[in-house]
């Protein structure tokens, strides 16, 4: 998130601090465009929220000590029912997560917009160096040296 200057607001652990409706009133009050809510085992989090507000939640599937390798969070995020929709990244994917966030706050936020092509275009120039190496060195060069 510090590539497009964007900062968490807000770190709700499910522990009980917050209720749903106070962890919405706190996401009102500060002016949050998206809420990403990360969630292991039975990862109701994500779609608790979503059901509670109109912002676009992005949920992180969690694979944690009580989860079935992680596959029962990323199926309880990802089988929401219509009208509670819950954008859904990979399994403990949280970067990609902010990406999606800045994506959305980048339509709203030119200056968002532009640090994300930006972030984009680099993605594509080590590709394209990647590629290179591959082609001068062959398959058994390293690549992330």
């Amino acid at each position: 998130m510090n590539e497009f200057d964007l900062h968490m607001h807000s770190c709700y652990s499910g522990d009980g601090q917050f209720t749903p409706e106070e962890l919405i009133g706190i996401a009102k009050e500060r002016g949050l465009k998206v809420i990403i809510a990360g969630a292991g085992g039975a990862a109701h989090l994500p779609g608790m929220v979503a059901s509670l507000t109109t912002l676009p939640v992005i949920g992180v599937p969690v694979k944690s000590s009580n989860s079935i390798d992680g596959w029962d969070s990323v199926l309880s995020i990802l089988q929401m029912p219509n009208g509670i929709p819950v954008a859904t990244v990979a399994l403990n994917a949280s970067k990609n997560a902010g990406i999606l966030a800045a994506s959305i706050i980048g339509i709203m936020d030119c200056t968002v917009g532009d640090r994300l092509d930006a972030y984009k275009k680099n993605l594509e120039d080590e590709v394209i160096k990647k590629a290179g190496k591959l082609k001068d060195g062959g398959w058994e060069n390293q690549f992330d040296h």
